[in-house]
């Protein structure tokens, strides 16, 4: 009897391509408790050449008292890069802009900046072929993010980049992974800019088809003017004051979702409300637009 394995995951991709057609899910590996949930008759094979290399937002419990040269020692004393360069710890280190005097600093004595690129340099120097970022930019400065940028730009293997940060995408990414909600996520060719400029194509495209139903439906109303009632004023008024709130729910909703600072039970409480808010919008102002043709 082959029993059901268990996999642990934080999330269950589903994949489409250009043409709209299902091509598959990608797995999100749980790091964390609990261990996993089962997936009913699957398996999910890993090749043995895949190395995995995962740079979490919440970063990497350092020992304060080792001196930053031993943190990365401890993990290897000489970095393999491909194609036959190697480079030592120290070399690697200085790559990342810790100077000799900085290396054989205590990590008690680093800055928050500092303790972010050593344990990005603690995942790249194990050489994976897998990256996967959540909010690498974060707390990097300047000169860092550069270095972080011209490292991608120049990376073999395949990057899974979780960001906030448009302009970072748009220099390391070529396809996105376009959440529209309800478990549809569709992948896009392009970055951040590209994405944005196609979307807002798409939405004009369909403004100017819509035009002379708009136009059409306009000129009927106008042959058929009537009064209002008296429960169609307070109906028109309470819309006025719904829409308005719901709009600012909606700014605050977004502005939560790229401020960085929410859990992940909150990220999805609040991408679960976003389309919800959406939805409303569109109904109460299509009401909104009916009832501002007939005459108050």
């Amino acid at each position: 009897m082959i029993k059901t394995p268990f996999l642990a995951v934080d999330g269950i991709i589903k994949l489409y391509d250009e043409n709209e057609d299902f091509q598959g899910i990608v797995l999100i590996e749980r790091l964390n408790r609990p261990l996993g949930v089962a997936i009913p008759g699957g398996f999910v094979d890993i090749g043995e050449t895949v190395r995995f290399g995962y740079y979490s937002q919440d970063g990497l419990q350092f020992d304060e008292q080792m001196k930053v040269i031993d943190v990365v020692q401890d993990i290897a004393e000489v970095i393999e890069l491909g194609n036959g360069k190697k480079l030592t710890a120290s070399q690697f280190l200085q790559h990342f802009l810790f100077t000799p005097e900085t290396q054989h600093s205590y990590v008690y004595k680093l800055s928050g900046g500092e303790r972010r690129r050593l344990y990005l340099c603690t995942v790249l120097m194990r050489n994976p072929n897998f990256l996967v970022l959540d909010e690498p930019t974060n707390d990097l400065d300047i000169i860092t993010l550069n270095v972080l940028e011209e490292y991608l730009q120049n990376f073999k293997g395949c990057v899974i980049v979780v960001s906030h940060d448009r302009y970072f995408m748009d220099k390391v990414v070529d396809h996105l992974m376009v959440f529209n909600g309800q478990g549809d996520i569709r992948d896009f060719p392009g970055n951040y800019s590209d994405y944005r400029n196609w979307k807002e194509a798409k939405e004009q495209k369909e403004k100017e088809a819509e035009k002379p139903q708009e136009e059409k439906t306009a000129r009927v109303r106008l042959n058929d003017k009537r009064k209002m009632s008296f429960k169609e004023k307070r109906e028109f008024e309470q819309l006025e004051k719904e829409i308005a709130e719901l709009e600012a729910e909606k700014t605050q909703i977004e502005e939560l979702l790229c401020s960085g600072t929410l859990s992940v039970d909150e990220l999805t409480e609040k991408s679960k409300r976003l389309p919800e808010v959406n939805d409303m919008i569109d109904e109460k102002t299509m009401r909104w637009l009916e009832l501002s043709e007939i005459e108050g």
